[in-house]
């Protein structure tokens, strides 16, 4: 007969409670049953646990030390059953996001805390990334969510609107232009101009909205993250024209925010992966998404 869950139970028992009397009350059994289970247990041990005198027991060395395994295994099992009956409610459940950088930084924030406002015990692992990364993972379905710009058609991926803005001017504070009410493409004519990587879609719009109006700029800086590119204006190194979303994220003291008078659409949008369970939160954050991401639900910024 090999150690049973039922011997270490009668063993933990009597170390919690400490004595057979209160053990057995514990266990709801009799005091001779749990003392032939604990005797059992020191048989197939092959040493005592207990020493005995005058009718008590006094726990051994060995005891103690095996005492000590003992609540660790029971923590992790109790953890284990408080995360099984987690996962049978929606907010206990863990939502997986992939997101660019630039969309983790200034959307996902404030639609998180939405989200667990309203479900206090769910938890949200971020992983930033970029294309072409993040177009693969969200393929190979490694994330319950996925957050880009100018989403393309991807295998095995649903691509849902979550919002549409127009992108804005930032100026540093104090720049001639900072007192206008909006700007015009002819306003950059000869202005200092920090531009994101050649690469970015946003910068080759910019780039062809400019040179067909003719407009030249001085082109001094670029840089891929939006973040960096309103971290470059505020410290007067140029003027430039970011998303709409990290330039009321980083607007403030130094940096003036300022709308355009030519739409430069601004587009996020949710990549789904079709093959992978459904995860009952993705919705509830879409829906935050949708909330916080909306033109009237962002900060003034200008």
């Amino acid at each position: 007969m090999d150690i049973q869950h039922r011997h270490i139970e009668v063993f933990r028992a009597v170390m919690t409670a400490g004595s057979v009397t209160a053990a057995a009350a514990l266990l709801h059994t009799s005091q001779p049953t749990l003392s032939r289970d604990l005797a059992r247990l020191e048989q197939l041990l092959g040493y005592a646990l207990f020493d005995r005198e005058r009718g008590r027991l006094r726990a051994t060395a060995r005891a103690r030390a095996l005492f000590d395994e003992v609540e660790r295994s029971f923590q992790g099992l109790g953890r284990v059953i408080e995360r099984a009956q987690a996962l049978g409610r929606d907010d206990g459940a863990e939502l997986t996001v992939l997101s660019l950088p630039a969309l983790s930084h200034a959307l996902l924030p404030g639609a998180l805390a939405a989200l667990l406002a309203t479900h206090a015990g769910a938890r949200v692992d971020i992983t930033p990334a970029e294309p072409p990364l993040l177009d693969a993972w969200m393929s190979e379905q490694r994330f319950d969510l996925g957050l880009a710009e100018q989403a393309t058609p991807l295998p095995g991926v649903r691509v849902e609107p979550v919002l549409e803005a127009d992108e804005v001017a930032v100026l540093p504070a104090g720049h001639a232009l900072a007192s206008r009410g909006r700007l015009a493409l002819q306003d950059f004519e000869a202005q200092d101009f920090i531009s994101l990587a050649s690469d970015d879609p946003y910068r080759r719009e910019i780039d062809a909205r400019f040179d067909a109006a003719g407009i030249a700029r001085r082109l001094r800086v670029q840089t891929h993250s939006a973040v960096a590119v309103c971290e470059l204006v505020r410290a007067g190194l140029g003027v430039a024209i970011v998303n709409p979303l990290t330039a009321t994220a980083c607007a403030g003291e130094g940096l003036v925010v300022l709308p355009l008078a030519v739409a430069i659409p601004y587009r996020v949008s949710a990549l789904i992966p079709l093959h992978r369970p459904a995860q009952p939160l993705v919705d509830a954050l879409l829906s935050a998404l949708r909330s916080n991401g909306r033109p009237g639900a962002l900060p003034r910024t200008a």
